[in-house]
């Protein structure tokens, strides 16, 4: 094996390792907002491993269209798992979503109008 090959491999296993954590975080976290929070760090991390691991392999292999192809999902990933937590967790809560019992504070709670869903 090549030194970029055992570099990839282990930046894959660690990846694959933070894909499971979110996998069983999402199976056994107690409420939706803290499921989220599960994929959305740990899947992200998960994800961007495995594909840092891919472009490090095909370094070794001297393919760059690969390699910025690789670079390019990382930073896709990046931008936009973020965003699509948020929204989810927003969503979530703009429907009557409950938190489990226990969280506090929660700042939203009375600042958004029912009617129209907008900041009061």
């Amino acid at each position: 094996m090549t030194p970029f090959e055992i570099v990839a491999l282990i930046i894959i296993t660690i990846g694959v390792f933070f894909t499971l954590v979110s996998s069983i975080g999402l199976v056994r976290l107690p409420d939706l907002y803290t499921r989220v929070h599960a994929a959305g760090k740990a899947g992200t991390l998960g994800i961007v491993g495995v594909l840092l691991g891919v472009g490090i392999y095909y370094i070794g292999q001297q393919n760059f269209p690969i390699v910025l192809r690789m670079l390019a999902l990382i930073a896709f990933f990046f931008l936009t798992a973020p965003v699509a937590a948020h929204m989810l967790d927003r969503a979530a809560f703009l429907t009557g979503v409950k938190p489990m019992d226990g969280t506090q504070p929660n700042d939203l709670v009375g600042r958004y109008d029912q009617e129209t869903r907008r900041l009061s």
